[in-house]
């Protein structure tokens, strides 16, 4: 695990030589391939050094985190071509990625909040540092103080533990069964607002909306999958306790989820619609994390896997949009069948993977959650149906109100795909769909 982690510093003074924009992303291809072709054990931590090792669920988390950043690169080449502190963005990224494989392969609960916390600031500055309007320091704001307002009482938490405990291994900590209200609060609420939980959302559609495309693509691609994983990681100790309190979450999740799917309906911004649409998806995971089952486990981290990749291209297909119109509004982008017709298949690719379509990760993690959350109780059947028919409902209305329709009438110079978008959608979209056949993998190995 440090071989990857030397690797990735070792890159940061490329970021500051001249004209390696693509190079930096080349050697992120060729981390990407030695990582992929690690050994692993299935059942167990392995590849141990230091602090960091990985079990199947935080090895999926950091392919993707690996994989989002590649993408990102190629989806900012404007950053280049304007030259707006390329090398300062490069940097950034890198320091990202090093603090997110950091908090995906960190065994010790402490060093897991200190990076899990440290993804922030790289986070803020890309969103402050190269976002689109003034909002974006507002929006950065939000970002940083819902997010701080919880993680004390983790921290706190996190040392209550060591203090009665004398130790912060997690894996260690699976076999225990601390019941104690005060710190199932504290240990839950930081990874619930990071998730986000409806009622402490109100921080991503900002965040969204003012980020950069490669700032949105990690919002959505990786830091909500932050929560997901910490959660994961925490209930295993919490569990006598989580029995007698997940009803809460649950309820709030599946109520929550089908109200965010009828906010989708009202947004006339691209890029906050997709915000919302997360908000939906994730309340689901929620669900299926508090449930404790077998099938809720799995479901969550397919639907995370497969939010992560379908809704990061989903925000790049907004982004070549707006790099077109200089407009996210969906009454001006109306009609964009006239002028791009083969992003209208890309379009559509996603948003069928967006409603969980067939052959989508998407599909087999929404079947596992729906099992899991009726097993729990057949009443959670009616906001199920809800959730599932209004998230066909909104992909349905931003795909018909963009792609149909007249065009606006003051378009007065417009320029197609290029090669490079259409590779970018195809990164996307291609590992969404194929992962199905290999759908094994994500159900055997809790």
């Amino acid at each position: 695990m440090m071989k990857f982690l030397m690797m990735m510093i070792f890159m940061m003074p490329l970021c500051f030589m001249k004209k390696m924009f693509w190079m930096v992303q080349m050697m992120l291809m060729l981390l990407m391939f030695l990582f992929m072709n690690l050994n692993l054990g299935i059942l167990n931590f392995c590849n141990l050094s230091y602090m960091m090792s990985i079990d199947m669920m935080s090895y999926g988390l950091i392919l993707l985190s690996i994989w989002i950043v590649i993408l990102m690169l190629m989806s900012s080449e404007n950053l280049l071509k304007s030259d707006y502190y390329v090398s300062f963005f490069l940097f950034n990224i890198i320091f990202l990625l090093i603090m997110l494989y950091m908090t995906f392969s960190m065994m010790n609960l402490f060093l897991f909040y200190l990076f899990f916390e440290g993804s922030l600031i790289p986070t803020l500055l890309l969103i402050v540092g190269w976002g689109y309007q003034p909002e974006r320091i507002q929006a950065g704001m939000y970002l940083l103080f819902y997010t701080l307002f919880v993680s004390l009482p983790l921290l706190i938490g996190i040392f209550y533990i060591f203090n009665n405990l004398d130790f912060l291994v997690i894996y260690f900590l699976k076999f225990l069964n601390l019941n104690y209200y005060m710190l199932y609060f504290s240990m839950v609420m930081a990874f619930l607002v990071k998730m986000p939980m409806y009622f402490v959302h109100l921080w991503l559609p900002k965040a969204h909306v003012e980020a950069p495309v490669s700032g949105s693509m990690i919002l959505a691609g990786i830091m909500l999958k932050l929560g997901g994983y910490g959660l994961m990681r925490v209930i295993i100790f919490l569990q006598e306790i989580n029995m007698k309190l997940n009803y809460i979450w649950i309820i709030i999740s599946l109520v929550g989820g089908f109200y965010i799917s009828l906010k989708c309906l009202c947004q006339v911004d691209i890029k906050s619609l997709i915000a919302y649409s997360s908000v939906a998806h994730m309340s689901l995971v929620i669900g299926g994390i508090m449930v404790m089952n077998y099938w809720g486990y799995m479901g969550s981290y397919m639907l995370m896997i497969g939010h992560g990749l379908c809704s990061s291209g989903m925000f790049c297909l907004a982004n070549i949009l707006y790099e077109r119109l200089h407009s996210r509004s969906l009454f001006i982008n109306s009609g964009m069948m006239s002028f791009m017709p083969s992003l209208s298949l890309w379009w559509f690719l996603l948003m069928s993977s967006n409603m969980a379509a067939p052959p989508s990760l998407n599909l087999m993690g929404e079947i596992s959650l729906i099992n899991s959350l009726l097993s729990w109780s057949w009443l959670s059947m009616l906001m199920l149906m809800m959730i599932s028919f209004f998230s066909a409902s909104y992909s349905l209305y931003l795909y018909s109100y963009i792609q149909h329709g007249n065009y606006y009438v003051g378009v007065y110079s417009y320029y197609t795909g290029v090669s490079r978008e259409y590779l970018l959608l195809m990164l996307h979209w291609f590992p969404l769909n194929i992962m199905i056949l290999s759908v094994d993998c994500g159900m055997i190995w809790f």
